[in-house]
């Protein structure tokens, strides 16, 4: 959550516990489990074949394009792959991606700067030779 004043958005949590909210959520997973993954799976047990992690992206793509973008949505009334067509046109890009452990704008630099004396985990490669001279 950190991150999002970088990418110039800022999410909104659903509130626990609260079924208005949640079920938006819940009720895409289930559509994506009803319409692609349980028919995707029968068919391909039928046919006696494995589904692979590329068979899988295939599938899903042709199943967006054919079906889940293809269809009247239920809520708005639109067909969801012309909607994005038209949403498009308003998205910004999104800024270069921040480099892990980069500053973040206004956070200034907090790199610890204390020296601590550190000591070898490993003993010196002396005690070895010793050991393989008395073998």
């Amino acid at each position: 959550m950190g991150s999002n004043p970088h990418y110039t958005f800022l999410p909104r949590l659903c509130r626990p516990y609260r079924a208005k909210t949640k079920g938006k959520v819940e009720r895409s997973i289930g559509y994506v489990r009803r319409s692609f993954f349980v028919p995707l799976v029968s068919r391909y047990r039928q046919l006696d074949q494995a589904l692979d992690l590329e068979a899988l992206n295939l599938e899903f793509a042709r199943w967006l394009a054919l079906t889940a973008n293809a269809r009247v949505h239920g809520t708005t009334g639109e067909v969801p792959s012309e909607r994005l067509a038209q949403e498009r046109m308003a998205l910004q890009t999104l800024p270069p991606r921040r480099l892990a452990g980069q500053p973040r704008p206004g956070q200034g630099d907090r790199t610890l700067t204390t020296q601590f004396p550190v000591e070898s985990l490993q003993p010196p490669l002396s005690v070895y030779d010793d050991l393989l001279e008395a073998v």
